[in-house]
């Protein structure tokens, strides 16, 4: 596919330069092996990455299998990744096929890894070095065929220096990095985005949309959009839901809109030294936890992590 202006690449949409260069990278690295590792914010579209590396490799005719690393605990993940053999634990009646086995020849997504338990990083790391794993409660090693994309949405490097992600799986996961930018950095998809959502609802809703009111345009240009894409894509869900007629209107876009909206400060652009000083002045500010961290371009989790640090 020519994506010099494209629009839909995969399942991507966008017109951003920063995400013709993510498109370029995506195309590439599917031509060959290379583990790849997906670095975005919640809602930025991780997965559709992988599934766009999947789907455009030589693995497109294999299965794409999905874990979230987060969702499940340390036992229920090793079990759900390598399987398990009858009699292994209470409960295991027969053998149960793992996501390795099952997503054989094909690519598995490995979703929030830097959420997994230290030794299941220790099992993985074997497997990627070694090219075949044991089942849970299992004395055969079994081949290892899978292509692996991860991602998260934190700085590993960061993880790495804490203590909590392993430095030799770090460089083993991350042969390909990309980096999702998100929504707020390429705003100038933001209106793309919203026609895409409104005309996918058009299509099988009985409402249609034609037009979008110049405020509500506005406000979801304005709009900091810390959920991303889908964020965006509730949003015109909840719109179709509550509204009638024609044309969006900013009476028919969720409660958050309505909200006195401080002026965006990328938190980036906040010196280390004066970050204490932000943070106290954008709770006084606002009186309100959402609206600080909003204010100061913090996701609600970095802006609470950051009180407990300054003891705010």
């Amino acid at each position: 596919m020519h994506i010099d202006n494209v629009q839909n690449f995969h399942g991507l949409i966008s017109r951003s330069p920063a995400m013709h260069d993510v498109f370029q990278i995506i195309q590439t690295a599917a031509e060959t092996e290379a583990t790849v590792l997906v670095r975005g914010e919640s809602g930025s579209g991780k997965e559709l990455v992988a599934r766009a590396i999947h789907y455009l490799s030589g693995r497109r005719d294999a299965p794409f299998l999905a874990v979230n690393c987060a969702a499940l605990s340390a036992n229920l993940l090793e079990s759900e990744l390598f399987g398990h053999v009858r009699g292994a634990f209470t409960g295991a009646m027969k053998d149960h096929h793992g996501l390795f086995q099952r997503a054989h020849g094909g690519t598995l997504f490995l979703d929030e890894i830097a959420e997994l338990p230290m030794e299941l990083q220790a099992k993985l790391l074997r497997v990627i070095q070694e090219r075949n794993f044991l089942p849970v409660g299992g004395v055969l090693s079994m081949p290892v065929n899978v292509r692996l994309v991860a991602a998260t949405h934190r700085a590993l490097r960061e993880e790495v220096k804490n203590g909590r992600f392993r430095e030799d799986l770090m460089y083993r996961l991350r042969v390909v990095p990309i980096y999702l930018p998100p929504l707020r950095e390429r705003r100038e998809d933001i209106s793309l985005l919203i026609w895409h959502f409104i005309e996918k609802h058009n299509a099988e809703n009985r409402r249609k949309i034609e037009e979008i009111e110049p405020e509500a345009m506005r406000l979801l240009l304005d709009y900091s959009w810390h959920g991303n894409i889908r964020e965006l894509q509730n949003v015109v869900e909840y719109a179709f839901a509550v509204g009638r007629g024609t044309t969006l209107k900013s009476t028919e876009l969720p409660p958050e809109f309505r909200e006195i909206h401080l002026p965006i400060v990328s938190a980036k652009t906040i010196p280390i030294q004066n970050e204490k000083s932000a943070i106290e002045r954008a709770l006084i500010e606002t009186k309100n936890v959402n609206a600080a961290a909003k204010s100061l371009g913090m996701s609600r989790a970095t802006f609470w992590r950051k009180r407990k640090f300054y003891e705010i």
